[in-house]
């Protein structure tokens, strides 16, 4: 996918493009870290402070970008079916990008606190030891775990409040039956089922803490089954929700991935020398 983004100008000059291509970009960045953290707490139980910052910090950006990029994927949207005169005019190629810094700016701001928390609170001894890498056992003073509470909860009234607002808004506009404004209340309403299933990271740690009271001692079996569906389905989704059921962008995908298939799977034909 990011092969074909890259291979057409008509996607690289286009917003919508622009937003899907770093969100599948970004997942791929979430997923790497993501996965790679998890097996070295299985495999090794605990890590060196210092380490586990460097792999959970990635994961934490990344994991905070995906929702935030879907609300203003639903903002364009919502910007190209109920105010279409004047689309060209806001959403260019330079604010989309300036859009992007700006989602990486707000997932920063929530998270690097907590590294001058850390630094600022925690005796050299701790940052030396070994700690079985999660975020509320590395940035545990409550200063950080109050304010994850309040990041989480502000970004989830933000997230929501968008998709809520663009999705009634088209809403009114598909009403006219409208085919484009048809397919884009779709595109919202599958917008709602992802940003649900990526802002249950937002709620994570209550969930986790309630599974653990209902199943006491599974603590290793609860935290893989929210990895799986809080981290792993979501972005594996995402690629087909708002990239193959694209006709413009399947079509150039298609095209590729047919390609490579038929180049690798041809016979090799060997040339003989005339005797």
């Amino acid at each position: 996918m990011v092969h074909t983004f890259n291979k057409h100008h008509i996607f690289r000059m286009n917003p919508r493009f622009i937003l899907f291509i770093h969100l599948v970009l970004n997942d791929m960045i979430q997923l790497t870290t993501s996965i790679t953290l998890f097996i070295f707490t299985y495999v090794f139980r605990t890590v060196f402070v210092s380490l586990c910052c460097l792999l959970i910090l990635p994961a934490i950006f990344t994991t905070q970008n995906s929702p935030l990029n879907l609300a203003f994927m639903a903002v364009e949207c919502y910007m190209a079916v109920c105010i279409p005169l004047r689309y060209n005019y806001i959403c260019t190629v330079r604010r989309t990008y300036i859009v992007i810094g700006l989602i990486w700016a707000m997932s920063s701001l929530s998270v690097l606190p907590d590294v001058f928390i850390l630094l600022a609170t925690e005796p050299l001894k701790f940052i030396n030891s070994r700690v079985f890498c999660h975020r509320d056992t590395v940035f545990r003073s409550t200063y950080s775990l109050k304010k994850r509470n309040v990041s989480h909860i502000l970004f989830l009234v933000i997230v929501w409040l968008t998709l809520f607002y663009t999705y009634f808004r088209i809403l009114i506009v598909a009403k006219a039956a409208n085919a484009d404004a048809k397919k884009a209340r779709n595109t919202i309403l599958l917008h709602g089922c992802q940003v649900l299933l990526c802002m249950m990271v937002y709620v994570q740690p209550m969930l986790h803490q309630g599974l653990k009271n209902l199943f006491p001692g599974g603590d290793r079996y609860i935290s893989f089954v929210i990895f799986t569906i809080n981290q792993i389905l979501p972005r594996f989704a995402s690629p087909i929700i708002y990239g193959l059921r694209d006709i413009t962008f399947r079509k150039y995908f298609k095209r590729y991935l047919f390609c490579a298939v038929t180049i690798n799977s041809r016979p090799k034909t060997v040339l003989r020398m005339p005797s």
